[in-house]
């Protein structure tokens, strides 16, 4: 198979869809590798170590694209690349198309074979190449709120983690996921005091044992959330349903009542946001503010550290990559995780919650595999 890998577009994104210990895997099974020219200098990895692999540098998007049986990407496909979109090919990348019903009806107009990273579940529920950019997202998460609590950067003059005799700030965290759940690590070891909500009572139980006390655990309802968000100097709203949009869980109402200068970081921004008032931003321009309240929902957020999301997210993403390579009707039937992760097969949308979300109807994989 030939395999893609152009640069990523998307504004303030660097990071780049393979590192060259992926290519080589790839090259040692017998495939090509095309590999855009300057795709991976923003995770600080140049052309020339993708050639040592074994990868083919090629001058442009076009060349990429064109001579593609698979392109692998980092973010969803933009407008400047829907041209590039064709049937018969095959997209692995981070789709979120809960989120983007036009890039939906495109890739199903075009019959587009189409996958995305974060819809690739296991049979236990985890989504094994979402966890990577969700553990990064959730580790900077705390990083980026204390930034913006500074009084110069609109936030309430507050440190995180307070000072002697002085108390830290509040850090309400919804959702006790991959994403959540090291917010929780990192708040807390920045000496914040740390609330999580989550419906999810194991989940609860787990941080509980590994925090031992220092982490406020609660059942997440809409009353817990109406009376904990108001009083937080920080909300980290990391909350997923694989495929779907996130759920709004905090009203404008409750951002009214949130003090002036409080911070909301949405991690859930890619699938929509679960704040009310959260509208998606980017690394240049990365916040505004709305009712006093400062808001962080930049999109891709791992990607301001790119060489350390690239390498973690290619470890997860290359067994998945090398299996579709061997033949991507052959993969998804032998992968229930990696069915999961089809959206549209050949322009058919298959996957349930994206359908949902549009309004419309999915065709199940089976009946899509046999009708192709």
């Amino acid at each position: 198979m030939v395999i893609g890998v152009p640069r990523e577009v998307k504004q303030d994104e660097y990071r780049v869809a393979i590192t060259p210990a992926g290519v080589r895997e790839l090259t040692l099974r017998g495939h090509t590798v095309l590999v855009e020219a300057g795709a991976g200098a923003g995770s600080s990895i140049p052309d020339g170590e993708y050639e040592a692999a074994g990868a083919r540098i090629v001058a442009s998007a076009e060349d990429v694209w064109g001579s593609a049986d698979m392109v692998l990407k980092v973010k969803e496909p933009v407008e400047e690349e829907y041209g590039y979109l064709r049937e018969g090919l095959v997209l692995f990348t981070f789709l979120h198309l809960a989120a983007l019903p036009g890039l939906t009806r495109v890739l199903a107009e075009k019959r587009v074979t189409a996958l995305g990273y974060e819809t690739v579940e296991l049979d236990d529920g985890r989504l094994p190449l979402l966890a990577p950019m969700s553990e990064v997202a959730g580790r900077m998460a705390p990083h980026v709120a204390a930034g913006l609590l500074e009084k110069e950067r609109g936030g309430r003059g507050i440190l995180l983690g307070g000072a002697s005799g002085v108390k830290p700030a509040r850090v309400v965290v919804l959702g006790a996921g991959t994403a959540g759940s090291n917010a929780v690590w990192i708040s807390q070891g920045m000496e914040a005091e740390v609330i999580l909500l989550d419906v999810n009572i194991e989940r609860l139980r787990w941080v509980d044992s590994i925090h031992k006390g220092r982490v406020v655990t609660v059942y997440s309802s809409s009353l817990a959330i109406e009376e904990l968000v108001p009083t937080a100097d920080v909300v980290i709203g990391a909350v997923l349903v694989p495929g779907a949009r996130a759920p709004v869980l905090v009203s404008e109402e409750i951002v009214k009542a949130m003090r002036p200068g409080s911070v909301i970081i949405d991690i859930s921004i890619d699938q929509g946001g679960c704040v009310a008032t959260s509208r998606m931003t980017t690394h240049s321009n990365p916040t505004y503010v709305q009712h006093g309240v400062v808001h962080y929902a930049v999109g891709n957020m791992p990607g301001a550290v790119p060489h350390t999301s690239t390498y973690a997210l290619t470890n997860a993403t290359l067994p998945y990559v090398v299996a579709l390579a061997g033949g991507p009707e052959e993969a998804v039937r032998n992968s229930r995780a990696l069915a999961r992760g089809v959206n549209l097969w050949k322009g058919v949308l298959v996957n349930p919650r994206v359908a949902e979300a549009h309004g419309l109807q999915a065709t199940p994989l089976e009946e899509a595999l046999r009708a192709a």
